[in-house]
């Protein structure tokens, strides 16, 4: 007699696979690629700014690319959400 599942198992540990680590890792390189990058700098450049270590850089902009590709992984963050949402809300069936 078997208590255990194994196919509603596998599907509970895909959906939290999907859900618990992958929208997370998601929102984090959306994050990442809508940041300006840093280059060290002389003390005296325009713009330069002194970090926590004591570094001193200036941060340029991200480039139209980075800043759609951001926008995606934040829209499909969103609307993953959302769809669970709709999910929860019509019952969770």
């Amino acid at each position: 007699m078997s208590f255990i599942e194994i196919d509603s198992l596998l599907k509970v540990v895909v959906a939290g696979l999907i859900v618990g680590a992958g929208l997370p890792a998601l929102f984090a390189l959306g994050v990442r690629l809508a940041a300006g990058r840093t280059t060290p700098a002389a003390v005296d450049a325009d713009g330069a700014q002194l970090t926590p270590s004591g570094d001193v850089v200036t941060v340029e902009r991200p480039t139209i690319a980075r800043l759609i590709a951001g926008g995606v992984c934040f829209l499909v963050v969103v609307l993953a959400v959302a769809g669970g949402i709709v999910f929860l809300a019509n019952g969770g069936h």
